[in-house]
């Protein structure tokens, strides 16, 4: 199959991606298991693609699959959407941390991409070259002053 089932029945299992993906979605941020965090960064992942089409389907489609939740889609379609518009895949990161101590599952941190600080950083940084080197340019271009002697004769 192309899915993991995660130990529960289709119904709990579509029911769970969806709180998962809403919750990822709102605070960008979850921690959760190594399976649950695979499982749910696909769906992210079509989500965010959902949104950069911004069609009537696609927003049908992920209204369907987020339980009719309007603020969660709003903030794909009109948020995360622009975050991402020059970004082709690969909107989530998981990071590993410790085994939860009960049944020694490895906890994952999901969360999205900062795609949009990097670009700013990288425009601000841009900028910050151009000036010196305009900067540079109009040293180079003042003459020296030249002192003449003025010799009376």
């Amino acid at each position: 199959m192309a899915y993991r089932k995660l130990g529960v029945d289709n119904k709990h299992r579509r029911s769970m991606l969806a709180t998962l993906t809403k919750q990822v979605v709102n605070n960008e941020s979850i921690t959760t298991t190594e399976t649950r965090a695979k499982e749910v960064r696909k769906t992210v992942d079509k989500l965010i693609t959902y949104g950069k089409k911004g069609d009537l389907n696609s927003r049908r489609k992920a209204l369907a699959f987020l339980h009719n939740d309007v603020e969660t889609v709003n903030k794909v379609f009109n948020d995360l959407a622009k975050r991402y518009e020059n970004r082709n895949g690969g909107y989530t990161q998981i990071l590993k941390l410790d085994e939860r101590r009960g049944d020694n599952a490895l906890m994952v941190i999901l969360r999205l991409v900062e795609e949009a600080k990097k670009e700013e950083k990288k425009e601000t940084a841009k900028k910050e070259t151009k000036k010196e080197v305009k900067e540079d340019k109009k040293e180079e271009k003042k003459p020296a002053k030249k002192t003449t002697k003025k010799t009376t004769k």
